[in-house]
C-alpha cells in the first residue's frame, strides 16, 4: 500500500525524470535524452514535488539542478524501481545449455528410459551440449520431498491416478499408451484378441514397473472377481521377454514396448481382453520451479521427445 494517495498519480515517467535530473542537473538535457518537452519535465517535478512535499531540486546558476537531500535519499530507491520494472519486463533470464556444462535428475520408469531418453540424449549430442541426466528409479509412489527440495527436478511417472497427487505439483500426461499380450512365437493364439478366460488361464511373467504391491493389470482383473497366475517377477521388460522365450508364458506389455523391443523373429502378440484399460505417462514437477529457466527448458525437451515417439 501507498503511504499517500498523491502518489498514486505518478507514473513511470515521472521516476525517470526524477533519476534523470539527479543525474544530469540539467532540464535541458534531460529533455532532450528522453526525447520530451521541457514543458513535460517541468510537469513532472511539479508532480514528484507535490507528491513527496519536497523541493527535490534546486535551480542554480552555476551547477544547474542541485539535488535536496531528500532527493539524495530517494535516488538509490528510484533507480531500483525502474530497475524492477525492467526485469519484470525482461522475465527471467533465459537458459543457455550451452554455456556451461548442467545436470538434470530425473525420477522414471523404465518406460521412459527405452522410449524417451534416448532421443533426449541424441539431441543434446547433436547439438554439442555438454547435459548430463541422472535418471533414478521409480519406486513405490511420487517422491514428493525431492521434488520439493531440488534434489530431483522432474518425475515421469504412469496414469492417469496410479499415485497419490499433490496440490503443490503440476502434472502434464506426455504420452497415451496401452497393453498387449506378448508370447514366444511358437506359442502364440490363434485368436486376435485374448478372451478373459483365455487370459487368466495362461501362466504370466511380470515386469515390475514400480515397486508396488499393486498393478494395473491385477487391479483391473480383481474388478472382474478373477486372478491370473504369475510365476516370476522381472526388474526390467527385456528380462521378461528372455523369461518367456521357449514357453507357453505369457506376458502383458506397454504396445510400444512390445513394439521396440519384442522381436517378430521370436515373438508374436495379441490384443488384451476386452476392457483392459490403457495408461499415461505423466510428467511432474513442483510448482516452485515453474518459472525456473532451466527447468522448462528441460520439460520442453521432454515434451518435444514425446512428440517425436508418437509420430514415430
Amino acid at each position: 500500500m501507498l503511504n499517500s494517495n498523491s502518489l498514486r498519480k505518478l507514473d513511470m515517467q515521472d521516476l525517470m525524470v526524477f533519476v534523470a535530473v539527479y543525474e544530469q542537473n540539467s532540464v535541458t538535457g534531460v529533455s532532450e535524452t528522453l526525447c520530451i518537452s521541457q514543458s513535460t519535465v517541468s510537469y513532472c517535478l511539479k508532480k514528484l514535488r507535490t507528491s513527496f512535499a519536497d523541493e527535490l531540486f534546486i535551480n542554480t546558476r552555476t551547477d544547474g539542478m542541485q539535488p535536496t537531500c531528500k532527493a539524495g535519499t530517494m535516488y538509490p530507491h528510484a533507480l531500483k524501481i525502474l530497475e524492477s520494472i525492467n526485469l519484470c519486463h525482461a522475465g527471467p533470464p533465459a537458459f543457455d545449455p550451452g554455456l556451461q556444462p548442467v545436470t538434470f535428475n530425473i525420477c522414471a520408469p523404465e518406460y521412459f528410459e527405452l522410449l524417451i531418453l534416448p532421443r533426449l540424449l541424441k539431441t543434446f549430442d547433436l547439438a554439442d551440449l555438454p547435459v548430463m541426466v541422472n535418471v533414478f528409479k521409480f519406486e513405490a509412489d511420487i517422491p514428493a520431498e525431492a521434488l520439493r527440495d531440488g534434489s530431483l527436478d522432474l518425475v515421469m511417472c504412469f496414469g492417469p491416478n496410479f499415485h497419490r497427487s499433490h496440490v503443490d505439483f503440476t502434472s502434464r500426461t506426455l504420452l497415451k499408451d496401452d497393453l498387449v499380450c506378448v508370447f514366444d512365437k511358437r506359442a502364440a493364439l490363434a485368436e486376435p484378441r485374448l478372451s478373459l478366460q483365455t487370459y487368466v488361464e495362461r501362466r504370466h511373467v511380470f515386469p515390475t514397473p514400480w515397486t508396488s504391491a499393486t498393478n494395473m493389470v491385477d487391479g483391473w482383473l480383481a474388478q472382474q472377481a478373477r486372478q491370473r497366475q504369475i510365476i516370476a517377477r522381472a526388474n526390467s521388460y527385456s528380462a521378461a521377454l528372455k523369461l518367456i522365450t521357449g514357453t507357453d508364458y505369457a506376458l502383458t506389455l506397454p504396445r510400444r514396448i512390445q513394439q521396440l523391443l519384442a522381436s517378430t523373429d521370436t515373438f508374436d502378440h495379441c490384443e488384451a481382453p476386452e476392457g483392459l484399460p490403457g495408461f499415461t505417462l505423466d510428467m511432474q514437477w513442483s510448482q516452485g520451479v515453474d518459472q525456473d529457466s532451466a527447468n522448462a527448458w528441460l520439460r520442453e525437451q521432454v515434451i518435444l521427445a514425446c512428440a517425436e515417439q508418437e509420430t514415430a
